[in-house]
This record gives structure tokens, sequence and C-alpha cells, in this order.
């Protein structure tokens, strides 16, 4: 149970390391211990599981459901706007801007600014989700610091 309990701690430590790094060679490293950490908590659960009880299954899916999510938010991470819709958002861009410069003859020239910065406000926004490591919006994972922070405590 302690083997199992200081993985855990060290597996949680790897994937904060996930989220808070910026560097591509730290991130090998910790992409390299996950694997590692992940390999001997599952060989440490296919040990007991021998015993099968309700307690051990459900351990063993416990575990499971911990292993899988590190899998998600990879996929998540992996899986970001391909290039045709950066395509269709740049020329949706274009056709707008074209639009309120056509028009703008008609309107007072203050109101010509309010498309063009709504349109680029939104795509700046929409860039910067889309690359989660770098610009203004950083993923902080409060509730994985937070369950370091109190397994530590005791």
């Amino acid at each position: 149970a302690a083997r199992v309990r200081e993985a855990l701690k060290n597996y949680l430590d790897q994937r904060v390391l996930f989220y808070v790094s910026h560097d591509r060679h730290q991130l090998g490293r910790v992409a390299h211990d996950t694997s590692q950490l992940q390999t001997d908590l599952w060989s440490i659960v296919q040990t007991t599981a021998k015993q099968p009880t309700p307690t051990v299954a459900l351990a063993v899916s416990g575990m499971n459901d911990v292993l899988d999510s590190q899998g998600y938010t990879q996929a998540a991470w992996w899986n970001r706007l391909p290039i045709a819709a950066w395509c269709l958002v740049l020329v949706i861009a274009i056709v707008c801007n074209f639009l309120v410069g056509y028009t703008s003859r008609r309107r007072s020239q203050g109101l010509l600014l309010v498309m063009p910065l709504a349109v680029s406000t939104a795509f700046f926004l929409i860039a910067d989700i889309d690359s989660p490591r770098h610009g203004l919006i950083h993923v902080v994972p409060q509730n994985l610091i937070s369950l370091s922070q109190s397994l530590r405590g005791q």
C-alpha cells in the first residue's frame, strides 16, 4: 500500500509538470517518467488483482480510470484546429472586413473599426485557446495541485 501511495504521489507530480512545463526537453522527460510510472502502477495493481474481491476490483477500476484520464488529456492537447479550419477563419475575416469597408460610405467612420476589432479579437482568442502552452490563456491544474498538497500533508 505504501508503494502504491508513493507511486501515485510521483505520478501526480508528473501530471502537474505536464501542465506547467513549457520546455520541450522537460516535457519529454515528463512523458517518459509518466509512462514508466504508469507501467509500475499497473504492475502493482496486477499483482494484487490475483485475489478477486470487490475491493480489489474497485481499486483496479480506479487505477484504470486514472491512467485513462492521462490519455484523454494528451489526445485533447494533440487534437488542435486543422489547417483547413484556419484557412476558413482567414477567409471569413477577409470577407467580413471587405464588406465593412465596402459599406462604410453610408455609415460613420467610428463604426468602421468595430467589426474588424470584434472579428480580430474573436480570432485571437480562438488561436490562443488552440495553443495551450503559449499565449495569454494558460491552464492551471488547480485540482491536481490541491490534491498534491493534501497528499503531502498526510
